[in-house]
C-alpha cells in the first residue's frame, strides 16, 4: 500500500439482461466495494449494462480511461448471450483466441471428452490478456490492462477477486464515523450543508430512518484523514444538540 493521498478509483460494470429485468439480483457490488475500500481503492461508479455489444464496448472504453481500475461481472459463460469477452477484445482492438491454458483448465475440470464448443467458448480470451484464476469452476476470468473481467455468480466472482487482489495497488482506505438522532433530515439540512462547505475533503451524508414509529436521521462522515473526520463529526453533534436532538455516535459507517 502506498501513502498516496490522491484517491485511487474503480468502476464496476454489472453486465446482464437478467439483472436489468429483475430476474437476478446483483450480489457483487457490496462485496467488491467493501474489499476494494479495505486496500484503499474507492468505488467511484457502478453501472448495470444490458447484453448489448455497442453498449458494453462504449462503457469499457469510457471507464478504463476515467478510472484506475474497471471490474466487470457477468457475460463470460458458455451461452450465446455471453458476449463480454468479445466486447473487451473489440474495445482494445484485438482478436479473441482460444487460450490453451484455459482449455487445459477446463479439460482438467470436466474431462477433455466433454469439451464441447459451448464449454470451449469460456476459453476464448482476448489476445494479450492475462488469466484470472477460478478455483471454483476453473473457467478463468482475465485482465486486460486495467480491466478485470469476472464471472457474475457471486461465489465464483469472490474467488476470482481473491486470486487477483495482489495485483491491485491501493492507497489510503476510506474511514467512516456516524451519529444518529431522532431529528428529521429537513431540520438538519441547512446546518449540515454549512458544515460540508467547511470540510470539502470529507464526505457528509444524511440517511433518514424510522424506528419504533419515530423519524430520525443517521449522519455519516467519510474520508481518509481521521482528525478531519473527528472534527467534522463533533460539529455535526453540536448541530444536532442545537436542534434539541441527542446524537448517538456509532463506531463505523
Amino acid at each position: 500500500m502506498t501513502n498516496n493521498k490522491t484517491p485511487i478509483t474503480a468502476c464496476m460494470l454489472i453486465i446482464g439482461n437478467e439483472v436489468l429485468s429483475g430476474r437476478t439480483q446483483d450480489a457483487n457490488l457490496q462485496f467488491l466495494a467493501t474489499r476494494l475500500n479495505e486496500i484503499g481503492i474507492r468505488m467511484a461508479e457502478a453501472r448495470v449494462i444490458a447484453d448489448d455489444e455497442a453498449g458494453i464496448i462504449a462503457a469499457i472504453n469510457e471507464c478504463r480511461a476515467k478510472y484506475d481500475y474497471v471490474f466487470t461481472t457477468g457475460g463470460i459463460g458458455p451461452t450465446h448471450d455471453d458476449i463480454t469477452a468479445a466486447c473487451v477484445a473489440r474495445a482494445f482492438g484485438v482478436e479473441l483466441e482460444r487460450n490453451e491454458i484455459a482449455v487445459n483448465l477446463l479439460a482438467e475440470h470436466v474431462g477433455r471428452d466433454n469439451l464441447n464448443e459451448s464449454r470451449l467458448k469460456m476459453a476464448e480470451i482476448p489476445v494479450g490478456a492475462s488469466l484470472i484464476d477460478n478455483p471454483v469452476s476453473k473457467a478463468p476470468g482475465f485482465r486486460m490492462e486495467n480491466v478485470f473481467v469476472m464471472a457474475g455468480i457471486p461465489k465464483i466472482m469472490q474467488a476470482m477477486f481473491a486470486s487477483l487482489r495482489h495485483q491491485l495497488q491501493g492507497g489510503e482506505p476510506m474511514k467512516g464515523l456516524s451519529v444518529s438522532s431522532l431529528i428529521t433530515e429537513g431540520s438538519v439540512a441547512a446546518g449540515l450543508s454549512a458544515i460540508q462547505d467547511r470540510y470539502p475533503d470529507v464526505e457528509i451524508g444524511s440517511y433518514p430512518f424510522v424506528r419504533v414509529g419515530k423519524l430520525g436521521t443517521s449522519l455519516v462522515v467519510r474520508g481518509i484523514d481521521e482528525a478531519r473526520l473527528r472534527a467534522a463529526l463533533e460539529e455535526i453533534k453540536g448541530l444536532v444538540r442545537s436542534l434539541g436532538g441527542d446524537p448517538v455516535e456509532e463506531t463505523t459507517a
